[in-house]
């Protein structure tokens, strides 16, 4: 027996690189090493029969080398709106075996910790979007401004093969911060990256 799932919706992305991220080019992380978290938020998804819609949820992550080398630290963060049904289907999806990003994710990791219930309080407004998930994980996203003029770029990354989104916005964070008992960093003014993002797949009983 499986359950078919689908979510899309709005992904927002920060970490401890410079501008441009060299994950996206598969090349090594500016310092070495890799502090990043990714906010999802769904428009509208399903879990069978399981609505995932209105529902926000992070992944927070830290990596001693790149990321792909494994050895990951996770931490997840879920809205705490969410009811009994909605959190069983997420952990589901969690566990990495029924496709989207979260296979990849688990493959990686030598911990993950979590959920951790929070509220979530969201202004989405592309690479201008703000996000905050109780007192552990907040963003304030901004475009990358020309060193000259100061003026706003806007900058697209088109990579069909990318497992979190197909088509993202690269910007600058104006504000990263984690903390909690198992993560925390403070990455303002590195990396940060708005998207959308469209997932489907079938978890087995």
């Amino acid at each position: 027996m499986s359950t078919k799932w689908t979510m899309r919706g709005t992904l927002l992305g920060a970490c401890s690189c410079d501008w441009g991220c060299p994950c996206s080019f598969d090349a090594r992380p500016t310092q070495g090493f890799c502090d990043g978290a990714y906010l999802w938020h769904v428009d509208k998804g399903k879990f069978g029969d399981v609505s995932l819609e209105g529902l926000s949820f992070a992944w927070i992550g830290k990596a001693p080398g790149p990321m792909h080398e494994g050895n990951v630290t996770w931490l997840v963060v879920v809205d705490e709106k969410a009811n009994a049904a909605q959190r069983k289907a997420l952990d589901t999806l969690w566990a990495g075996k029924s496709g989207g990003p979260w296979v990849i994710f688990m493959a990686v990791a030598s911990r993950c910790e979590g959920p951790r219930y929070a509220p979530f309080e969201l202004q989405l407004d592309g690479i201008k979007s703000k996000a905050r998930g109780g007192g552990i994980i907040e963003y304030q996203l901004g475009p990358i401004l020309n060193p000259v003029t100061h003026e706003p770029e806007e900058i697209h990354v088109d990579k069909p093969t990318g497992f979190t989104s197909k088509r993202l916005t690269m910007g600058a964070s104006r504000v990263f911060r984690v903390k909690s008992e198992v993560l925390s960093y403070d990455h303002s003014g590195k990396y940060a990256e708005f998207s959308k993002f469209d997932y489907s797949g079938e978890a087995l009983a």
